[in-house]
């Protein structure tokens, strides 16, 4: 006990002392369903300020013991916050040195003692994703998903329930953990370029326009272009589908949508041709795609003209364009192979000797031997044909490989998209065999 404290005591008692001195009456207590007592007053304020104290100290108590058990609880989860931090990095450790086993373990250890640890149930289902095991892989995801109440662990969550989904090709769901994220977070550009990835996948082209438009708007977009000419991609497929469905009015109006905005775009002029050619109206194919090749300057294009053109029987009109194009570009070897190719499907030998008279001495067009070959052999050449055939054995004249302008891969059919790079209207033909293979 302190000076001041035995100071306020004895005070206290010296002036109930002097109240005792004053005070020699009684005062009359009447306890509920009991006797009446006289008690001096000098009791009754003792008694009170007795039981006033014995009150304040165990309200004192009360408090030091609560304090107490709150600071164990907290040293004690300290600790053990402590502990599970160091199992974590631990984990952390064993997954960045590529040891899955040790990580693993730790993390193991960690739910076995806070099964709500959510950092913990992630990782665990990254490693069980790499190993194989997808289903522990989804629950582990599913427990942190339940558990969170942070919205980005909650996005995190999400993002890796949908890779999962989509590498066990459940596209659909993927989807739906996709939109869950778009609810939190309407304008999450990493999550409307997966959505982008589902539809695609999905073949959705017309949803996937809509959420590409929404793409585009987005402020921190790094790749403007890019993103643009995948619209014109989606918009192509779209009509190509469409197409593909009987609605020709239609799929000529996408086609169109997509020259308005891109006037080289070699894909949608030949979808827009086949539209006339189902429609009926071969002539105006014929002119539609000739307008195309004018702005294009597309072999691709004035190859799908001469096809049309021979097929109705007009080969005249096909050779007078090829010759219009080649007095256009007096350089254009090019050109002058392909008529030559033209000549030579056409039986018309002398013609296409002389169409490509002059290309012999050129090695950037590897098929001009194998071509040069079969009209010598028509001629009776047979020296002059083994010569060429020499140098290019077993490739076939009349059909030319098509490549990718932007990756290089090789393909025996055209199509609208590469199935290299992913790119639209990038297939020209390989005359000059440069491709990769």
């Amino acid at each position: 006990m302190t000076r001041c404290s035995l100071i306020l005591v004895l005070g206290f008692f010296a002036a109930m002392a002097l109240f005792g001195v004053y005070n020699h009456g009684a005062t009359v207590l009447r306890v509920p369903f009991s006797k009446t007592y006289e008690v001096p007053k000098i009791a009754v304020i003792l008694f009170s300020s007795i039981a006033g104290g014995l009150f304040i100290m165990l309200l004192y108590t009360l408090r030091d013991t609560r304090r107490f058990i709150d600071n164990y609880q907290f040293q004690k989860r300290q600790k053990k916050e402590e502990r599970i931090e160091a199992l974590y990095s631990k984990a952390l450790a064993g997954i960045l040195a590529n040891d899955p086993e040790e990580a693993r373990a730790s993390l193991e250890e960690i739910l076995a003692e806070e099964p709500g640890h959510v950092n913990s149930l992630l990782r665990s289902g990254e490693i069980a994703s790499r190993a194989g095991r997808r289903e522990k892989a989804i629950e582990c995801f599913k427990k942190a998903l339940d558990l969170s109440v942070d919205k980005n662990k909650k996005m995190e969550a999400l993002l890796l329930l949908e890779a999962e989904m989509q590498g066990m090709g459940r596209s659909q769901e993927a989807l739906f953990y996709i939109e869950e994220i778009l609810k939190i977070d309407p304008d999450n550009l990493s999550a409307l370029e997966r959505k982008c990835k589902i539809l695609e996948a999905m073949e959705k082209w017309e949803e996937l326009i809509e959420v590409q438009k929404s793409v585009l708007k987005h402020p921190h977009l790094s790749n403007l272009k890019a993103e643009e000419a995948k619209i014109h991609g989606y918009k192509y497929e779209f009509g190509r589908q469409t197409l593909e469905a009987g609605k020709l009015d239609q799929a000529a109006k996408i086609f169109r949508s997509v020259l308005k905005y891109d006037k080289t775009f070699v894909p949608a002029y030949l979808g827009a041709g086949e539209a006339m050619l189902r429609e009926g109206d071969a002539e105006g194919a014929i002119e539609f795609l000739e307008r195309g090749y004018s702005e294009t300057g597309s072999y691709i294009i004035l190859a799908r003209i001469e096809d049309l053109l021979i097929s109705l029987g007009d080969p005249d009109r096909v050779i007078r364009l090829y010759e219009g194009a080649i007095s256009e570009k007096q350089d254009s070897a090019s050109l002058k192979f392909l008529l030559g190719k033209l000549y030579y499907r056409l039986e018309m030998v002398d013609h296409a000797l002389e169409s490509l008279r002059g290309l012999e001495a050129l090695d950037s067009y590897p098929l001009l031997n194998s071509l040069l070959g079969e009209l010598f052999m028509r001629r009776e050449a047979y020296e002059k044909a083994a010569k060429s055939f020499r140098k290019a054995i077993e490739i076939k004249p009349w059909k030319l490989l098509y490549a990718c302008s932007t990756c290089g891969q090789i393909s025996t059919d055209w199509s609208g998209r590469c199935a290299g790079c992913g790119l639209w209207g990038t297939y020209t033909f390989n005359i000059h065999g440069r491709a990769k293979s």
